[in-house]
C-alpha cells in the first residue's frame, strides 16, 4: 500500500563523455574492451530464477573481426519459450501489485548503475558486438538507455497522477493497470538502448515480459540483464530467450495470455507478426497492443539558400555515423543544382578524411564494420548494380572487403533518376544516394520527396529561407514522424525528441515519451458515490 504521493527525482539527460586522448573514461573503456575481447562468455537463457544452458549454441564474433570468438549463447527450444511464458504469468501478480514507487526504484537504480560502474562494460560490449565507435556507443549504450530509464520513471509518475474531475458527492479516480497477460519484446541489433528499453518500459508499468534480443546483440544484451539483476528486478519479470525467431514468435503468439508486442525491426517482419496476431485474435483473452518501430528511407532536402558546408556535414554525419545502420540514417538526398557541386565536393572531402574502416578499438576510426555477412552482401550487390547502371554513378567510395571484417566503404551514389532503386529501398548501410534538382523545381521536389518512399520515419530540410522552411514543413508532414530543420535527421534525444514514424515505419508510439508508456496500461475508472440513491424517480417525473 502506498503511503504518500511520491515525487520521483527530476529526470535529466545523461552527459556525454568525451573520450578524448588521455581521459580516464577512454582508458577505462579500452581496458574493458581488451578484457571482454580476450575472454569468452557463455550466455544462458534467463527464465525465472534459472540460467539455462541448452548445449545448442552459436558463437559470437565482432563484425570487425569475424574470425575471432568472444563467446557463445544458448538457443531455446519450444519448451523453453513455453517455460518463459509460464514464469511470466507466475510472476505477474506479485509484480503488478508491487507499489509503483518500488518498481520505479529498481529502474532508477539500473540507470545509476549504467551511468556509473557499468558504463565501460555497456560501451565495450556494444563496441564489440555491434562495431560501434566509442562515441556511437557512448550516446547509445550509456546515455540513451540511462535517459530512457530516468525519463520513463518520470512519465510513469505523471501518468499515475493524471486523474479525472469529480462532482459533488462523487469521487472519480483512474488506476492504470498493467495489461492482463504478458508482453513480447523483440529488439534490434543497432541500439543497445532500444534493446533495454523495449522490455523495461513495459515492465516498468507492471507488465511481465518475454524478451527476444537480436542474435547480433546478445553480447551487450547480457550486460543489460546483469544490470537489471543487480538493480533488483525480481525473477520472472523479464525472461530472455534466443533462437529461431519463427519458432519463438509462433509459440508466444499462440498463447491466450499474449497481451502485447513491443517491436523494433524490419517492416516485413512487423507486418507478418501483425497478420499472425490478427489470425490468432480469437485465441486471446484481450485485444493485444501492437507497438512497432520499423524501417526508414530518410531524406535530406536542401534549399538553394542552404549553406553548402552545413548541408555537407548533415549528409556526412546523417548517412555514415554507425555505418548508416540507424533507422533514421539519411539515405536519400535532394540537392539544388546551383550548389550541388560544391556540396558534393565537401562531402567527398569529408569521406577522404576518414580512416580506412577498421576496429572501434582504434579510436581514430569514424567508420567500422556492418553487422554481419548478410548485410555486407546486400550492400555490395547494390553498389555493384550502381556501378553498372547508366542512370547512376558512384562518386565516392564503392569498395568493400570482408576478409577480416564486414567493411563497406562510405559510398555516395549520384543518380539522374529520382526513382532510382536506392532512392526508395532501405539499405541500412553506409550508402547514400543523391539526386540533383533544378532550383526552380523546389516545390515539385517536395512532392517528389513525399511520394518516393513507403516509409515515414525521419527527414530534414536545410534552408535559410523561412518561407521555404514553412512550405517544406507542411508539404512533408506525413513522410517524417521526426522532422529536422537545419540539422541531420538522426540523433533523437530522450525527453527532447520523442521518436517514431508512421506509414511503413511503424505505429508512431514515440519511444521515450508518455505516449509509449500509455500503450502498456489498461486504465480502470472507479466511480464512488458517497450517498447512494434509494429512489429511481428523477425530479422531472414530478
Amino acid at each position: 500500500m502506498a503511503k504518500g504521493f511520491f515525487q520521483v527525482p527530476t529526470a535529466y539527460n545523461e552527459p556525454v563523455l568525451s573520450y578524448a586522448p588521455g581521459s580516464p573514461e577512454r582508458e577505462e573503456v579500452l581496458k574493458q574492451y581488451k578484457a571482454f575481447y580476450n575472454s569468452k562468455v557463455d550466455v544462458p537463457l534467463y527464465i525465472g530464477s534459472e540460467e539455462i544452458k541448452t548445449g545448442n549454441t552459436r558463437p559470437m564474433s565482432p563484425p570487425h573481426d569475424h574470425k575471432h570468438i568472444v563467446g557463445q549463447y544458448h538457443l531455446a527450444e519450444q519448451e523453453h519459450v513455453e517455460k518463459a511464458i509460464s514464469n511470466c504469468l507466475e510472476a505477474r501478480d506479485a509484480w503488478a501489485n508491487l507499489t509503483w514507487e518500488q518498481r520505479a526504484a529498481i529502474f532508477l537504480k539500473a540507470a545509476e548503475l549504467i551511468a556509473g560502474p557499468y558504463r565501460a562494460k555497456m560501451n565495450a560490449a556494444t563496441m564489440i558486438a555491434q562495431s560501434k565507435n566509442i562515441y556511437q556507443a557512448e550516446i547509445d549504450s550509456a546515455c540513451e538507455i540511462v535517459d530512457f530509464l530516468r525519463f520513463n520513471v518520470e512519465y510513469m509518475s505523471q501518468i499515475y497522477s493524471e486523474q479525472p474531475e469529480s462532482s459533488e458527492g462523487v469521487w472519480n479516480r483512474v488506476e492504470y493497470r498493467p495489461l492482463e497477460g504478458f508482453v513480447y519484446a523483440i529488439t534490434p541489433f543497432n541500439f543497445t538502448a532500444i534493446a533495454g528499453n523495449l522490455p523495461a518500459s513495459a515492465a516498468m508499468m507492471g507488465n511481465v515480459v518475454v524478451w527476444k534480443p537480436s542474435d547480433s546483440q546478445v553480447y551487450s544484451a547480457k550486460v543489460i540483464v546483469d544490470v537489471f539483476k543487480e538493480a533488483g528486478l525480481p525473477d520472472g519479470v523479464i525472461n530472455v530467450v534466443y533462437g529461431d525467431p519463427v519458432m519463438i514468435s509462433d509459440t508466444v503468439l499462440s498463447s491466450p495470455d499474449f497481451s502485447g508486442i513491443h517491436f523494433t525491426g524490419s517492416t516485413n517482419v512487423f507486418k507478418s507478426l501483425w497478420k499472425q496476431i490478427g489470425n490468432n485474435i480469437h485465441k486471446y483473452k484481450t485485444y493485444p497492443r501492437i507497438v512497432g518501430e520499423t524501417g526508414g528511407k530518410d531524406f535530406i532536402i536542401a534549399h538553394p539558400t542552404a549553406k553548402p558546408q552545413q548541408v555537407a556535414t548533415a549528409i556526412t554525419r546523417g548517412a555514415f555515423e554507425f555505418q548508416g545502420q540507424k533507422c533514421s540514417a539519411a539515405s536519400r538526398v535532394y540537392l539544388p543544382k546551383s550548389t550541388a557541386d560544391e556540396i558534393l565536393e565537401l562531402v567527398k572531402k569529408d569521406i577522404a578524411s576518414f580512416n580506412k574502416p577498421g576496429s572501434p578499438e582504434d579510436m581514430s576510426n569514424f567508420i567500422t564494420a556492418v553487422i554481419h555477412e548478410g548485410a555486407f552482401d546486400k550492400l555490395a550487390k547494390y553498389i555493384d548494380q550502381a556501378k553498372a547502371d547508366a542512370d547512376a554513378e558512384i562518386i565516392a567510395g564503392g569498395n568493400y572487403d570482408k576478409s577480416v571484417g564486414y567493411f563497406i566503404e562510405p559510398t555516395v551514389i549520384l543518380t539522374t533518376n529520382p526513382k532510382y532503386e536506392t532512392m526508395y529501398t532501405e539499405l541500412f548501410g553506409p550508402v547514400v544516394t543523391i539526386y540533383v534538382y533544378e532550383d526552380k523545381d523546389w516545390s515539385d521536389t517536395l512532392k517528389l520527396v513525399d511520394g518516393t518512399s513507403e516509409y515515414g520515419l525521419t527527414g530534414a530540410v536545410l534552408s535559410a529561407d523561412r518561407y521555404a522552411i514553412d512550405e517544406a514543413t507542411k508539404a512533408l508532414q506525413n513522410c517524417a514522424g521526426n522532422f529536422y530543420i537545419n540539422d541531420k535527421p538522426t540523433g533523437a534525444v530522450v525527453g527532447q525528441q520523442p521518436f517514431g514514424g508512421a506509414r511503413a515505419s511503424g505505429t508512431n508510439d514515440k519511444a521515450g515519451s508518455m505516449q509509449n508508456l500509455l500503450r502498456w496500461v489498461s486504465p480502470r475508472l472507479i466511480k464512488e458515490t458517497f450517498v447512494t440513491p434509494e429512489d429511481y424517480r428523477y425530479p422531472f417525473l414530478g
